[in-house]
Parts: C-alpha cells; structure tokens; sequence
C-alpha cells in the first residue's frame, strides 16, 4: 500500500486555551502534517509515534513510524516535508521497506534525518526488522521523493540509530554522513558506519576504543569537523565519544554526567535519551530528562551541559521551566540550536512532553510545552502549551509502555523553531487518532513573555513576574536489559 499527497494538507486549526503549573495560557494554532492510513492487521490503526527533523536552508524534513505496532516499529516509516520553512507540508511514505509498501519486512523503526550538503541528498535511517533486522538509508533529491532503501549494516543486532552529515565546505571531511547504532547482541556495544559518497555505499562498523556501550547515541559534527557522539551509557552516565578522523577510528568515550531519572508514571514510554545539538560557533549542547534538581527525585526537569570539543563539558543545568518546588514532570525533550547565532548570543528551543502533576497514576493527563533561549541559556522565556491535555487511554500500546516516542524532535529554519511531535485525541471505536503536529507558524519568544534566569528560577527583574526497582528494555527488542543498564529509580 502507497500513498503520497503532492498537495499540503489543509490547516487543521485548534484553538487551545491550555494552562498548567508555570505554563502561559497560549493559543497556539496546529497544523496536521501527517495520518496513518495503513490497514494492516498488525498495527494499531490510526497511530504515528517518534519523529524526527531536520532543516537545511528553507526546507524541513521529518521522518516517524506510522502504525504503531506492539513487539516493535510501526507498518512504515512516513515522512512529512516543508519547502519553505515550515508554511506548507508534503507527506508521504518511504518505498521499498516494509512488506505493506513494496519491501521485504514486517515492521520497520527508529527513523532519522540528515542533510548532505556535498552531494545535495536527503537521508533518512532506518531499522527495518525481521527475521533479520539491518539498518538502511532511504536516499532523496528534494524530501519529497524517496528511493527504495540502501543498506547500511547487516552485522549484529542493531538498535536505535542514528544519523548525521558533515555539511560544513571549510571541514576536511565535508560530504562524510556517519550512523551510530547500538549492538543488542553484544551488551549494547556502540558502532559506527560511515559513508563518503552521499549515502551510496557504507563502511563496515566501527566500536570506539573504550569498546563502549549504551543506548541512544546522538552523533553531531563540530565546524573543524569532529565528530561528537553523546549517548546514554550501561554504566548509567550520559557519555560522549569522538573522531577528528573523519570516522577512521573513534576515540574511548568520556563522562557528561551522572543520570538521575525519575520514572514518568501512567506506563508512559520514555527514557533519558540525549538530544542535542551544535551552535556556529561550534558549542555542542546535550541535553536529557532528569530529576538531580528536585527533593526527593519528585519528578524529571530537563537538564542540559555544554562542551566546545565533546571532551570536557560544563556543569549540569536545568531548563527552569518551573520551580523546583512545582508537582510538574517534563520528559521527551527535542532540542534545537539555531546555527545562524552562537555563543552568549546563541537561540535554543526545546519542545517536551509534560504532566501537570507527576504521581498522576493511570489518570494522567499529556501536554506538549516550549520554551526558548536567546541567549545561550543564561535566561528562557516562560514556557507555553502547544497541545493537550491528552488521555492515556488515547495512545498505543508497546512492550515498553505506552508511546509517543522515545524522543521528539525540533529544528530551526529562517530564525524560527518548528516542533514536530506526535498529539493524539480520542478514540473512535477501536481506531485512535495519533498523527503529527507542527504549529502552523514558527516560534519565537513572544516580545512580553517573562524571562526566567536559568541560575535563580526567579523572573528577570524588568519581566512580567506573573509566571512564574523499575524493569527496562531495549528499545525494539523485547529482552530486558541487563541490571547494570537500570536507569533510574523506583516510581
């Protein structure tokens, strides 16, 4: 089954008044980019979960699984794509993949995007899985049209994947594209492909000089070059390890900081990823959910440290979306950096999943919030509701929990942010309603929202001071990780 629009789809316009703890009451008008319409058995039907983007110029792709199934993936991967810069969306599904779209396997999952500058190629990875899961990139001109896929890896058992080009023309390794996975049969030991001819053919993987392992690797290319990968470690560090070689050889993985998680209650599926991203001027951001700010590891803010080489990085910050006194729980996070600013003049934006109150149980009610920085993270505007609330019971199921994804995704084009995340409604029947949203114009700090100083919590003076033992998984595996991969604390 195959079907692709060549026209956006229309506005769909949701006027929603939304107010939470700390959150402005803000009417933010959504744009649906995206639907489910797979018939297949084996999925939950109308369902699309997990997305990712990317930005190049004025245009903007995003790639996530659509038909969520429960062991795993999704019916196909669908892509949603804006040509100029977030005002309209073509969307679509990836050829050649799945047994529903003119490909081999049953599920496929774990979607990213990357630009190549050098050879003007979209890229999106995949997992397609099956009796033998690999790793692929489907290949585009324009984000609108696909090739069927190329493989990249049939080594191990590969496991959340990941993506990134060098597209900086000053870089030695300009027109290197590099995908980092993790080895489920190996203790989750992290490899890495490289590819020097727009995605056409791939080296074998590589594992990093430590032999390190862990989940989730978010692979970034410095301006010189380097190669930054952070991931969330076995060890239960956020680590990061690097190449100045152009992938040749990758250097033992160093500490970012300890992970302190509070596990998100209503069987949500989430974990500590990291998300991150790099400013122009070459400062690398990471950032994940955690709870080392709150009494009694309550509930999750989202923390964030710095580097300006992936080898020694800053002191872990929150985001101060609220008081750390506040019952609110924030997790999911996508980071973007603008790439046209950097230091102390750098703009950040971070769209996250959130619960109002934290011990919520089953009766959990989801919204979508943002907050943005312009200047480095020294202070954030107040944070707004894009979306909710949203009933549990209107999510898929997984072996791992309920899911929105396991990570969202945000990206900068022509100075303004653009959210991509999954927003359900109510059932009908047996059917959901999950798809992707995008707001329908690009954010920006609103000129009289409050500023809060990431060092203090408190409103910047001259500001409105108004606003104030747990079991885990491989992520599309359905083995439990081994203890030492235990993440968190009891909920």
């Amino acid at each position: 089954m195959r079907s692709r629009s060549t026209r956006p789809l229309l506005c769909m316009a949701l006027a929603l008044f939304l107010s939470a703890a700390g959150h402005t009451q803000a009417q933010v008008t959504l744009n649906k980019i995206s639907t489910d319409t797979f018939t297949n058995s084996s999925s939950q039907h109308a369902t699309e979960v997990e997305p990712d983007t990317f930005s190049y110029g004025n245009t903007i792709v995003s790639a996530y699984q659509v038909g969520r199934i429960f062991g795993g993936g999704g019916a196909d991967i669908g892509f949603s794509t804006s040509t100029d810069g977030g005002n309209t969306w073509t969307h679509g599904f990836l050829p050649g993949i799945t047994t529903f779209n003119g490909g081999t396997f049953s599920a496929v999952s774990d979607a990213a995007v990357a630009y190549d500058a050098a050879h003007g190629i979209w890229l999106i990875n995949t997992l397609p899985i099956g009796n033998n899961t690999q790793l692929s990139v489907s290949r585009s001109t324009d984000g609108i049209n696909w090739d069927n896929p190329i493989t990249v890896s049939t080594a191990g058992s590969p496991d959340k994947n990941w993506i990134v080009c060098d597209s900086y023309p000053a870089s030695a390794f300009y027109g290197h594209c590099y995908v980092e996975w993790d080895d489920t049969n190996t203790g989750d030991t992290i490899k890495m492909n490289t590819s020097t001819d727009g995605g056409l053919t791939w080296s074998a993987a590589l594992k990093t000089a430590g032999n390190d392992g862990g989940i989730g690797g978010q692979p970034l290319v410095m301006p010189n070059g380097t190669v930054v990968v952070a991931f969330n470690g076995n060890s239960g560090n956020m680590m990061a390890f690097t190449s100045t070689n152009g992938g040749t050889s990758w250097n033992k993985a160093v500490k970012i900081s300890t992970i302190k998680e509070h596990g998100v209650a209503g069987n949500l599926r989430t974990s500590s990823l990291p998300t991150g991203e790099i400013d122009g001027g070459g400062t690398i951001y990471i950032a994940w959910q955690d709870c080392r700010f709150r009494t009694g590891c309550a509930s999750n803010d989202i923390v964030y440290s710095t580097s300006s080489n992936g080898s020694t990085w800053s002191a872990v910050k929150r985001v101060p979306i609220d008081p750390t006194s506040s019952t609110v729980d924030h997790f999911i996070p996508g980071l973007a950096v603008d790439t046209s600013t950097k230091g102390s003049s750098a703009h950040l934006a971070l769209t996250y999943y959130y619960y109002p109150i934290s011990k919520c149980s089953s009766l959990c009610n989801l919204y979508v919030g943002y907050t943005s920085s312009s200047n480095a993270g020294k202070t954030w505007t107040a944070s707004q509701t894009l979306t909710g609330a949203m009933q549990l019971s209107w999510l898929p199921n997984t072996f791992a929990g309920l899911m929105v994804g396991d990570y969202i995704s945000t990206s900068y084009a022509s100075g303004l942010a653009h959210g991509v995340f999954a927003n359900a409604n109510a059932k009908s029947g047996s059917v959901f309603d999950e798809a992707m949203y995008t707001t329908t114009a690009g954010l920006q700090a609103p000129v009289d929202a409050a500023e809060v100083s990431a060092e203090n919590d408190r409103p910047v003076p001259g500001t409105r001071s108004d606003i104030g033992p747990r079991q885990y998984w491989d992520l599309e595996h359905t083995k439990p990780i081994p203890p030492y991969l235990k993440l968190g604390e009891p909920n």
